[in-house]
């Protein structure tokens, strides 16, 4: 049975990743072709980069489901209800602040963000773990992107808000244990700020540095344009790393007595 589920997962994640692949390339062909020009012209090239960044980001799903599938552990233990809800609510905050509590910088014909996204990216892998809190910042930002104008940004966002979740979530809870009982009070503090400090150095560097490639060799944008916008992007994403770790970590310091009071504080 337990051989079953995992080629069922296997099965599931080859047929998002085929159809991601199939998407994507449809997408980038149509993006490459010279009625592409045309139909920018015309104000109507939206469908074909939504084609395109759902391609993407279904064959990154695809990964992802993939990897869990093989590296699931042999005695698979059941997710929470609340875990599943908190992710959800997270996921949905992820969204509000990256769709909404934001201040877009337009850069020729593209543009970057001020934004509250990474906040609850980063708040959500101290609650939840790495995988947990990551996925939510992942789901919640790439919807974002789908949503608000940043269509082809997605598969980026996806990976790289994944990445951070992951690395916050390594920190605070594989390194410092910062959810089993007993962990001191007095190093919280410093602790939790670590933690977000070590998601958001990472996206401070990834995040211009792949968007610089991701634009110029994926998108096709001119190599001035693209430096321009890694240059800009560097600035917005420090100043977005800089809150993410002053209001995630007093969030989090806030939260935790009120969670553990009311017996929905979780140990990782």
């Amino acid at each position: 049975m337990k051989k079953n589920i995992k080629l069922i997962r296997m099965i599931i994640a080859a047929v998002v990743f085929i159809a991601g692949l199939v998407l994507g390339i449809n997408g980038y062909s149509k993006r490459m072709s010279d009625s592409y020009a045309a139909l920018k012209e015309a104000g109507t090239n939206g469908s074909v980069d939504m084609l395109y960044a759902i391609g993407l980001v279904l064959v990154i799903i695809g990964i992802v489901i993939f990897i869990a599938a093989v590296t699931a552990p042999k005695e698979p233990k059941n997710v929470p209800i609340i875990v599943l809800a908190e992710a959800a609510l997270l996921a949905a905050l992820c969204y509000v602040g990256a769709g909404y509590l934001k201040i877009d910088i337009p850069v020729g014909t593209e543009k970057t963000m001020f934004h509250l996204g990474n906040v609850f990216c980063v708040l959500a892998a101290l609650l939840l773990g790495g995988m947990w809190g990551g996925l939510a910042g992942a789901v919640g930002m790439t919807l974002s992107d789908l949503m608000t104008g940043y269509v082809t940004s997605a598969p980026k966002t996806f990976l790289l808000k994944l990445c951070i979740g992951l690395i916050v979530g390594l920190v605070a809870h594989k390194v410092f244990k910062i959810a089993k009982e007993g962990f001191p009070a007095k190093r919280l503090p410093v602790a939790v700020v670590v933690s977000c400090i070590a998601g958001m150095a990472f996206n401070v560097v990834a995040d211009p540095i792949v968007g610089y490639f991701y634009k110029m060799y994926l998108l096709g944008t001119p190599q001035d344009l693209a430096k321009a916008l890694a240059k800009i992007n560097s600035i917005t994403t420090l100043v977005n790393a800089i809150i993410a770790v002053i209001v995630a970590s007093v969030v989090y310091l806030a939260l935790r007595p009120a969670l553990k009071k009311a017996g929905l504080f979780r140990e990782i």
